[in-house]
């Protein structure tokens, strides 16, 4: 045997370069290796922060390997490896919200996700128990309008008591300060015979209770 075919012997298999796809979410890059029948056991995957390092071994021989060295921090311990029966998927965390726009080497042109545009779009919305959002802001509003609509027909009611008041007869002055004074404010008569016979009882809102507190 001469020296050349003793070094062909003996020289390590070279490996081969997979091709390889990628895309990403807000929060993930997502890179595929369209390896198939692959054996979790001769699937090697390492993660660091900056890059990405995997080895398949092959019934063949030939082992594939990737090695990337990534264009933005991702968190190792949130990696994850999917081996599926037509390909492998290595599913990297990234540290920050950034849209890459590539993969490899310096990255310049990464610009930030919309999560922060949502962000300030949501921010007077609170999820409730049952998972449905409120528009604070426009809830506030209405309930000032109701209150002002509420003020408004008080004011209204008030000038009309104001107005029945001062075109009243005696009688009806005096049923109606007694009544009102004695029932706490809960009634408002103008009928004088009926009124002065006796006191007024408080008379609550139906659905409601009075109750004296002592001081």
């Amino acid at each position: 045997m001469n020296e050349n075919e003793e070094k062909e012997r003996t020289a390590p298999i070279p490996k081969l370069k997979q091709k390889y796809d990628w895309y990403q979410t807000d929060s993930s890059v997502v890179i595929t290796l369209m390896i198939k029948n692959a054996k979790k056991e001769d699937v090697q995957v390492d993660y660091t922060e900056r890059a990405v390092s995997v080895t398949v071994k092959q019934s063949s021989g030939s082992d594939f390997s990737l090695e990337l060295d990534l264009a933005h921090k991702i968190i190792p311990a949130k990696c994850t490896t999917k081996i599926m029966s037509v390909k492998i998927e290595l599913k990297l965390a990234k540290e920050e919200s950034l849209m890459w726009s590539k993969l490899e080497g310096e990255d310049t042109l990464a610009t930030k996700t919309t999560v922060d545009q949502d962000v300030k779009d949501t921010v007077h919305k609170y999820p409730t128990s049952s998972h449905v959002t409120r528009n604070w802001d426009k809830i506030g509003r209405e309930a000032e309008e109701e209150e002002k609509e509420s003020a408004e027909g008080e004011a209204a009611l008030n000038q009309l008591f104001q107005k029945i008041y001062s075109d009243a007869s005696d009688d009806v002055k005096k049923a109606m300060n007694k009544s009102f004074t004695e029932s706490g404010g809960t009634v408002l008569s103008t009928n004088w015979q009926e009124i002065g016979a006796k006191k007024t009882d408080i008379k609550p809102p139906d659905g409601m209770e009075y109750k004296k507190w002592d001081t």
